[in-house]
């Protein structure tokens, strides 16, 4: 961890303190430094931007209410993650979109085909690929990729142990690369 990381995770502990204490200055902080990091992780699995905004705000709406509770400061990220995971899980059951298992998503879903190749730089490329894995290996990547977390803190966040976590990110990068691949050489 470079110096900076650690103030940076000293100051982030010290607002999730204050907030904690009902300091409402501290919760909007808080909010401004994850509130594009966790739309984006919902965007990952909600297509229509409204209904992710509307995720969004019942994370945020769970995390006031739920803050108090937080015994570990320090894990703060991880726990926010938690709760993003679950209210998204819960939007996309509703929505009936989820799959009850990897093995039940099947094959990715396809695109409508275009006649022109794609030209992408390749962050547009890898997110288009992206929405053709599972919700379990997109998660997964997410949240390591992007947010930089453990295996052991994704395991946190999504609630399963980090050998499955392991074994979710093997397999996703693997997806991940087909999905580009088909990407680059005009498939769907």
């Amino acid at each position: 961890m470079k110096p900076g990381d650690q103030i940076g995770h000293l100051e982030e502990r010290l607002e999730v303190l204050r907030a904690r204490q009902g300091d409402g200055e501290a919760f909007r902080r808080l909010v401004g430094i994850y509130e594009r990091r966790v739309l984006y992780y919902v965007l990952r699995f909600v297509d229509d931007a409204d209904e992710a905004l509307d995720v969004v705000q019942e994370v945020w709406l769970s995390a006031f209410r739920l803050l108090p509770k937080l015994e570990a400061p320090e894990a703060f990220r991880v726990w926010l993650y938690r709760i993003a995971h679950g209210k998204t899980m819960d939007f996309l059951r509703r929505k009936r979109r989820l799959p009850e298992s990897i093995d039940a998503a099947g094959a990715p879903p396809e695109e409508a085909a275009t006649d022109e190749a794609p030209s992408l730089d390749s962050a547009e490329l890898v997110h288009r690929a992206l929405a053709h894995l599972s919700v379990e290996h997109r998660e997964v990547l997410t949240l390591h990729f992007l947010e930089g977390m453990s295996l052991e803190e994704i395991a946190q966040a999504v609630s399963c142990p980090p050998g499955t976590v392991k074994s979710r990110m093997y397999h996703a990068k693997r997806s991940l690369r087909s999905a580009v691949e088909r990407l680059i050489h005009g498939g769907t």
